[in-house]
């Protein structure tokens, strides 16, 4: 690797092989994709998501250097000594005597700070630290993968004030061209979440496909992953089943609009322990490739929008728009509150919630049916859908007032798809309501009445769903309660929680105190909960 004058950094959530970088083959270009014990260690994470995000920066570097470019790819074992990565860049910056170092703009707040401090150390402004090397000119570009323009962020979000995600999601539509017919909504109708929200019956079981899932050896990075003694958990074989590549990524995409799309919306909510793919549904569970820019989410809704135009196609409007809605809207609507709110959203915690994560988090060792199938199903798969986050363990953190802070920890660190800039939004905004109303305009609070219309969670649970109070009564219940209770000075103003409050109070007053006793009790004992 003589005659290197640039160095090119790719983290491991920016494998886009679209990108303009890679139009033209310059042998004095260095990229760098780097495996680091900074990225492993700063939350606990889930086996498979090391794995998948390793996996995918390998084959990745492997593809580059297929194409021509001249790659240096570090593993763990290579990048051992260095304390982080700007110490690394420092490095090879000096090794190679390069006069120009090019980053991709990070999508979390730290690797940002981080890059932008290197920056300035390296380049002419003023640095922190002396240093013995030339100059370096740095350049930030943009990963060019997101659909707002990072610079139109502050036209859309301002930080600590809510902003309403149906509002930026239509004009999104409108921008793009989406699922309009001129300047009106397709179909006459933005939103088809009404339609959207079945439980899956016993005869609906049947029509749930087999999910498409790879067989990536990974035995090489579980290696590492011991040799180094990374902290991790969760359960992982040999073999992966997340694509890592961009043909594997756009294989599952196929497969989703043949397999999946036609029913997504109907059954998106949708729970049950009842079928042998109870975990995948007819979710796409493209997450993770499109975090990891193996796929850009404009790809993913062309094909879904390909698959609604198809003639004689089985996906209708409600099918489509409920998923176009989730990338096109939600995805990019969760994006720009994260950097409109950054740093300060980090530290949010407006319901003032500090009790710790209970063991069965790591464990699923709980006799609360809800709560271990999730659970068990995130540290077996990496992975569950959108209402088992929000409606099952979020909504079990919210109501027990648990430390968002750990509950930001574990969601980043179980899930395959996690990084920051869409976790914590999702989980301390939306899920726990720590940012105060900035995501949603209430808690998601719900009890188990919730979760037995949406699943088959409740028939054969230790609990009794239809109780408040007693040793079998199901614990969501006594817990809405309570939280209900103790926030009511706050919510009671919210005019789409008014009516919860008054029929609260047409019960017998100690019906109503019972209940809330059998709360203090199960959080007096909540790991035997």
């Amino acid at each position: 690797m003589d005659n290197i004058h640039t160095l090119r950094l790719i983290l491991g959530d920016q494998l886009n092989a679209s990108h303009s970088w890679y139009r033209q083959r310059d042998a004095g270009v260095l990229y760098v994709i780097a495996e680091l014990r900074q990225e492993t260690d700063y939350v606990k994470h889930h086996v498979q998501k090391l794995c998948a995000f390793f996996a995918a920066m390998e084959a990745f570097a492997t593809a580059l250097t297929t194409a021509g470019h001249q790659v240096l790819y570090l593993t763990l074992d290579d990048s051992s000594e260095y304390a982080d990565l700007p110490a690394l860049l420092t490095s090879l910056c000096d090794r190679h005597k390069v006069s120009q170092f090019d980053y991709q703009r990070p999508d979390e707040y730290r690797l940002l700070q981080q890059l932008e401090q290197l920056a300035a150390q390296l380049s002419s402004q003023p640095s922190p630290q002396p240093s013995s090397r030339s100059d370096i000119t740095v350049t930030q570009y943009d990963s060019e993968h997101f659909l707002l323009p990072f610079s139109e962020i502050s036209d859309y979000f301002e930080p600590g004030r809510h902003s309403r995600m149906e509002t930026f999601y239509r004009s999104m539509r409108k921008r793009f061209a989406i699922l309009m017919e001129e300047d009106k909504p397709a179909g006459g109708r933005w939103n088809y979440d009404a339609d959207n929200r079945n439980k899956l019956k016993p005869a609906d079981l049947s029509l749930v496909p087999e999910p498409l899932l790879f067989a990536n050896p990974v035995k090489h990075i579980l290696a590492r992953l011991e040799r180094h003694a990374i902290s991790h958990f969760g359960d992982c074989d040999e073999h992966l089943l997340w694509p890592i590549t961009r043909t594997q990524a756009q294989a599952l995409l196929e497969y989703f609009c043949h397999h999946c799309l036609p029913l997504f919306g109907r059954f998106q909510d949708a729970m049950t322990a009842n079928s042998d793919h109870s975990w995948s549904l007819f979710h796409s569970r493209l997450s993770f490739a499109l975090n990891a820019k193996l796929l850009h989410p404009m790809q993913v809704i062309n094909a879904a929008l390909d698959s609604f135009n198809g003639q004689d196609s089985p996906v209708d409007i409600a099918q489509v728009e409920g998923f176009i809605r989730q990338i096109l809207g939600w995805r990019e609507h969760i994006r720009g509150v994260y950097w409109a709110n950054m740093p300060a959203y980090a530290e949010r915690n407006s319901l003032a919630a500090s009790r710790d994560l209970p063991a069965f988090f790591w464990s699923g060792a709980t006799k609360m049916s809800c709560m271990r199938q999730a659970i068990s199903q995130s540290l077996h798969y990496a992975y569950a859908h959108h209402i088992q986050r929000l409606m099952i363990t979020g909504n079990f953190c919210l109501l027990t007032g648990i430390d968002p802070a750990q509950v930001d920890a574990w969601y980043l660190g179980i899930y395959v798809d996690a990084i920051e800039w869409v976790e914590m939004p999702n989980t301390r905004g939306m899920s726990q309501f720590a940012d105060g109303g900035i995501i949603a305009t209430k808690p998601y609070a719900a009890s188990g009445n919730y979760i037995n219309k949406m699943s088959d969670y409740c028939k054969d649970c230790h609990y009794d769903v239809k109780q408040k109070d007693g040793e079998q009564a199901c614990p969501f219940n006594s817990l809405y309660w309570r939280f209900m209770q103790q926030h009511r000075e706050r919510l009671a103003v919210n005019p789409r929680i008014g009516m919860i409050y008054r029929n609260w109070d047409k019960q017998d007053s100690a019906k109503r105190q019972a209940t809330l006793d059998r709360a203090e009790r199960y959080l007096a004992d909540i790991n035997a909960l």
